[in-house]
């Protein structure tokens, strides 16, 4: 898995050796192999969380969950997602999204951050082609997604998927059969 990551990086030009990288973690197996992962590469990673209080106890689970196995070492923010989606009148879905990249935006300019690091890996770039094929989408929709795009909530500093070379099949076998951790399903 270490060396599949490095080599896409490398390809795709998404970062240099020791760059800062803001990774969102969800506690999810895919976000939590890409911070594993980008850490054992050498990047100076931060890890960011939202919570975007949507499932009652468990989304606070899920935070405790990612604090816990990034040794307290995490910067976390909660949403009033539903809120926010009503104000704006748009979906809960688009909501914490535009809450989501918003924030990271910010969060990596403050830092000094080369990039922003999320866990999309294959099985999530078949769906997005799928999906974007039912809307009718032209040839720019059937790519799917980049290996590394601007921030759709606006900043400098890139959206990068160094995992769209795995599936999410390998990225549990590496995280339970090699690297022996735990993740919780979100």
């Amino acid at each position: 898995m270490k060396r599949k990551v490095e080599r896409f990086i490398d390809g795709h030009r998404l970062l240099e050796q020791g760059d800062k990288v803001l990774v969102a973690i969800s506690g999810g197996a895919d976000s939590v192999a890409l911070l594993v992962v980008l850490c054992k590469l050498g990047y100076d990673c931060e890890a960011i969380h939202c919570n975007f209080h949507l499932r009652g106890a468990e989304s606070d689970r899920d935070e405790t969950f990612v604090r816990r196995s990034t040794d307290g070492e995490l910067r976390s923010i909660g949403f009033d997602t539903v809120g926010y989606a009503k104000k704006q009148n748009i979906s809960i879905e688009m909501a914490a999204r535009e809450l989501r990249y918003r924030w990271f935006a910010q969060v990596a300019a403050q830092e000094g951050c080369k990039a922003i690091a999320v866990a999309h890996h294959k099985n999530d770039q078949a769906e997005t082609i799928l999906l974007n094929l039912k809307r009718g989408a032209g040839i720019r929709g059937l790519c799917g997604m980049r290996a590394k795009s601007a921030n759709p909530q606006g900043g400098i500093v890139p959206i990068i998927r160094p995992l769209l070379c795995t599936t999410r099949d390998y990225i549990e076998h590496y995280l339970r059969d090699i690297r022996h951790l735990e993740w919780i399903e979100d």
